[in-house]
């Protein structure tokens, strides 16, 4: 057996052997886990939960591109495509409101999600203040014109701690697609 061939084998053998875990999007009877030993970089995530901040569901403009460094430039959220400029944007999560005033020189308001998440929006014009609380869902101001020239957008952060996340896994499955034998096979 050549080498390269021996993760795969495992993996394989773990899968037929553990039938705890099996995500609703596997067909029953098929069964995988991941061993211990592989590390938590092949745990399966919760499924996302939490909603887009546009309504409709926007396209993305810009996608998440952060920086090999943290002082190299690159692009630390995601611009989504709004369908005008002052149409609302919405809380994704729950949340209280922690910052909303101008940086740099757009309107800001960011989101305390708690369990060190936060969510940013720019930019987005707000009457809310720090301290209110938001539901999943809530209006959380009006997009401005500004950030993606003629193109109405708004520009979607977030952060755990001090490291930034997709905001795209939080609505989407980002996962890449792992093929599973055939029943049988």
């Amino acid at each position: 057996m050549k080498i390269p061939a021996l993760p795969a084998v495992l993996l394989l053998s773990a899968m037929a052997a553990a039938p705890s875990a099996v995500p609703s999007a596997v067909p029953s009877g098929m069964q995988y886990a991941v061993p211990e030993e592989l590390g938590a970089a092949y745990a399966v995530p919760p499924a996302p939960s939490w909603s887009w901040p546009l309504a409709p569901r926007p396209p993305v403009l810009r996608p998440f591109d952060p920086p090999d460094k943290p002082w190299l430039s690159g692009h630390r959220g995601v611009d989504l495509k709004a369908a005008s400029d002052g149409g609302p944007v919405t809380s994704p999560e729950s949340g209280t409101v922690s910052f909303v005033g101008v940086v740099v020189d757009r309107p800001v308001i960011t989101v305390d999600h708690g369990n060190g998440l936060r969510s940013s929006f720019e930019p987005v014009r707000s009457s809310l203040a720090q301290g209110d609380a938001v539901a999943k869902g809530d209006v959380l101001g009006a997009l401005v014109t500004g950030h993606c020239g003629a193109a109405p957008c708004v520009h979607w952060g977030v952060r755990r701690g001090d490291e930034y996340l997709n905001p795209l896994e939080f609505v989407l499955d980002l996962r890449p697609s792992v093929l599973l034998p055939l029943a049988g096979e």
